[in-house]
């Protein structure tokens, strides 16, 4: 199913392991580790339009909070009458109950692709899409500080003796990685909270849960799952690039605000 988005995210890869690869050897792990961030950068990249479309899509929604209770009070006991002005609302505003959720529909293959890219180099591998065995096996054999990349912290001992690491140097590179990654997302939830509180308590409270729940989950299934660390090092870069963008984006979207009204094509108005 995911064929069509896997052969170009490992394409991306390939590409970056060859720049690397020609700076340091090959089968370095910082050839391999390098590739990894940039295949994650360079899909960020290419997604930080629709990533600025849901975030508009979210503004114009959180302003339509306040109206959208008020209509809710008033026709709570009719549901055709309240869908029908709620929809007026959203007609007359030019906003979308899925503006938000489209854009990040879009981007999702995109991560799964990139994850399962990432997932797909394992042992007795002959090929990885665009990859060839002598790939595989070249992923297989970097390390990151003594960390095979391939391999995961709940890893029986004995398996990563075969692959010439150890439990030591796994958790010694695997949980700065999860720490950082989980931090990251920490921050990314938590910079958006207080907008959100005012516009949408409810949403909110779910939100500060996650905020708590999201990294720990990462440092449970990273610690307690075969994930292995070049999938480790997909979540610390495209957390960190989360939480860049949002800063980012975030700046954009307020100076827009303060010149006026963005209308849903993304432009803006002058005031």
């Amino acid at each position: 199913m995911f064929d069509v988005f896997l052969y170009p995210v490992s394409a991306i890869l390939w590409f970056w392991h060859k720049v690397f690869g020609a700076i340091a050897s090959p089968d370095s792990g910082v050839a391999w580790v390098l590739s990894i961030v940039f295949l994650v950068f360079t899909l960020r990249l290419l997604l930080v339009k629709p990533a600025l479309s849901a975030l508009r899509a979210g503004r114009r929604m959180q302003a339509l909070a306040p109206q959208m209770r008020e209509i809710q009070e008033k026709y709570g006991k009719d549901r055709r009458r309240m869908a029908e002005e709620i929809q007026k609302l959203h007609s007359e505003s030019g906003s979308s109950p899925l503006g938000g959720c489209l854009p990040a529909l879009i981007q999702l293959p995109v991560f799964l692709s990139l994850y399962w890219v990432l997932r797909d180099f394992t042992p007795g591998a002959q090929s990885n899409h665009v990859f060839d065995h002598a790939g595989v096996e070249s992923f297989l054999n970097a390390d990151l500080f003594g960390a095979k990349l391939g391999n995961w912290l709940s890893q029986p001992a004995a398996e990563l003796a075969a692959f010439g690491t150890d439990h030591v140097h796994m958790i010694a590179v695997g949980v700065p990685l999860m720490l950082i990654a989980g931090l990251a997302t920490f921050f990314s939830i938590r910079s958006g909270l207080d907008r959100q509180t005012s516009a949408a308590p409810q949403a909110a409270g779910i939100t500060k849960l996650m905020m708590y729940l999201a990294p720990l989950g990462m440092l449970v299934s990273g610690s307690f799952f075969p994930v292995p660390i070049g999938v480790l090092l997909y979540f610390l870069a495209t957390n960190v690039w989360t939480l860049g963008q949002q800063h980012f984006l975030t700046k954009v979207v307020d100076r827009e605000e303060e010149r006026g009204p963005v209308p849903p094509d993304g432009s803006t108005l002058a005031a």
